[in-house]
């Protein structure tokens, strides 16, 4: 796989110290043995002994930072994905394994494991010495229990813990050699990939009462004071293991309008901001001596899922042909949305080593096609108003997205686009957690939204919303022969093999027609130089790095 550079928003959060001590009455006070951070070496990326030599360690440091509520600002990793991802990015829970900026998979709360020969017998040896924020003892039980709440609170929502370890897999604790022992039916390639991905989550079942504001992990930070639609008060977790706590307090505030972060950068209420994609925003903070603006390609795609499924206008294969032939990428790309993604056709993103250079795009942008193949389809419009009927039904698509990177002024384009080729767009603009009910329910005929796709190292996961039997197929896309490649990747250990099998995927997800691909997602990161130093962000387009603020070097 090429070396990329990602970044994002991820981070913090935290509690009043009071509640910490409460749960298992340390019985070693604040006198906690901090081990070495295990979050892998960035010093190639950062001048880390200015770093050391700036930073304050007092602990009194704050920061406001404004980013887009997902999920309603739960953090309950059981509950649906994008909470999963909460209180990873919040900086609340973490994981056995992470990805370092190289995508290598790196030791967090397991610091050694063992593997069989068949891959199906995998040996955790939990890390000594870490605590969750409440004081307890991260222990190999406590990780079990972790574990098999999720798998019963977890299997039905979009979390789909099954996705990254098997359902039928036999877990077992054993507190006094520290190992936790994963048996599973199937063999896995490397399962400490699939056990980095956000919903794996480590959190205290024990102690947890309210899972969806206020869970107990081993992060740096605890949520606390959490304000629906407002955000939530961190504080800095005086037991965290890996290392002194950047911020002693953060100010978490949801603002989903680009503009209104760019303004409250401006006047001095946010430090920090993700992800400001109004292009004008964006140049004249560039512009500004007083700010530090970082952008760099991810590994995110933006794209809208079409639902194919059996009853809906866009299981007609030649409509879906058509919109992706109405649509002007490019255009789209650079002038709407000012640059903010690059465009493309795949479903993966053409910087990543899966063979984007040998693939071929059936339906370049070409309206005028467009509408003689509808024409040819006998998909037109009877009765002169302007919208083509396709089985006596006018063509009139339900698109729901949300406001966040861009989805929304991809939309309204699309709507635009489409018109002049006699389809229309029912657009319904809603929140994150709106946009998941209705691509679970089905309730959508395009679901628009931007996805990581290496999240567990690979695109596997990724590419498993298309796969008929993998259980997070909501599109109802159905293709033996893509199934069966599936499958296989699941089982291939070759990484020559995996992009070509991964290759040939991306080709029949393109031929069928099965998504409208925006284009490839350039993180942004903004930070006000008076209260963050000057500070480059360092963080990744994953929620799996600890939010780390360095000087700029």
């Amino acid at each position: 796989m090429k070396q990329f550079h990602k970044l994002t928003a991820l981070l913090l959060s935290v509690l009043l110290i009071a509640g910490v001590m409460a749960g298992c009455g340390s019985s070693d006070g604040g006198d906690i043995a901090v081990n070495a951070p295990a979050a892998g070496n960035r010093e190639n990326e950062v001048n880390q002994q200015a770093y050391e030599a700036t930073r304050d360690t007092s602990g009194g440091r704050t920061m406001t930072f404004g980013i887009q509520n997902y999920g309603g600002g739960g953090i309950d990793p059981a509950k649906e994905i994008n909470c999963a991802w909460n209180v990873s990015r919040y900086g609340v829970g973490e994981c056995l394994f992470m990805f370092d900026n190289a995508m290598n998979v790196v030791n967090t709360l397991c610091d050694t494991y063992t593997v069989n020969d068949e891959h199906t017998e995998w040996v955790f040896h939990i890390r000594e010495g870490v605590k969750f924020s409440d004081g307890c003892d991260l222990t190999a039980e406590a990780v079990k229990a972790s574990f098999d709440r999720l798998f019963e609170a977890g299997p039905s929502g979009s979390s789909a813990p099954q996705k990254y370890l098997e359902a039928e897999a036999e877990i077992t604790a054993d507190n006094a050699s520290g190992n936790v022992t994963i048996k599973t039916t199937k063999p896995y390639v490397d399962l400490t990939k699939n056990l980095a991905y956000p919903v794996m989550v480590i959190l205290d079942v024990e102690h947890t009462t309210d899972y969806d504001h206020a869970a107990i992990g081993t992060g740096p930070y605890i949520a606390t004071n959490f304000r629906e639609e407002v955000g939530y008060t961190m504080v800095a977790n005086p037991y965290y293991w890996g290392g002194d706590v950047p911020y002693a307090s953060i100010e978490l505030l949801y603002m989903g309008d680009a503009s209104a972060k760019a303004m409250a950068l401006q006047s001095g209420q946010l430090d920090l901001a993700e992800n400001i994609t109004n292009i004008n925003d964006l140049r004249s903070l560039q512009a500004d001596p007083n700010f530090t603006v970082t952008i760099a390609n991810g590994v995110r795609t933006g794209l809208a899922h079409m639902n194919m499924a059996e009853g809906k206008l866009l299981s007609n294969k030649t409509l879906r042909q058509a919109v992706l032939m109405a649509l002007d990428d490019d255009t789209m790309c650079s002038i709407t949305v000012g640059g903010l993604y690059t465009s493309g056709f795949s479903v993966l993103p053409s910087n990543l080593d899966y063979g984007y250079e040998n693939l071929n795009d059936p339906y370049p942008f070409d309206p005028d096609s467009a509408m003689k193949l509808l024409d040819d389809a006998g998909i037109v419009d009877t009765n002169g108003d302007g919208i083509r009927e396709l089985d006596g039904q006018e063509v009139i698509l339900h698109y729901v997205t949300y406001p966040n990177r861009c989805l929304n002024d991809f939309a309204e384009a699309i709507q635009q686009q489409l018109t002049t080729i006699g389809i229309g767009v029912d657009l319904e603009i809603g929140d994150s957690a709106r946009q998941w009910d209705s691509y679970q329910s089905g309730d959508f005929d395009i679901n628009g939204s931007n996805w990581t796709t290496v999240g567990t190292g690979d695109p596997t996961e990724y590419l498993a919303a298309w796969c008929s039997t993998s259980g997070a197929d909501y599109c109802g896309y159905k293709n033996a022969e893509y199934d069966a490649l599936y499958e296989k990747l699941s089982t291939t250990f070759d990484n020559d093999a995996r992009r070509e099998i991964i290759q040939e995927m991306q080709q029949i997800l393109i031929d069928d027609a099965v998504a409208i691909v925006h284009g490839y997602y350039n993180s942004s990161m903004i930070s006000r130089n008076a209260t963050i130093g000057g500070a480059a962000i360092h963080t990744a387009d994953y929620y799996w790095i600890t939010t780390e603020i360095y000087p700029a070097a």
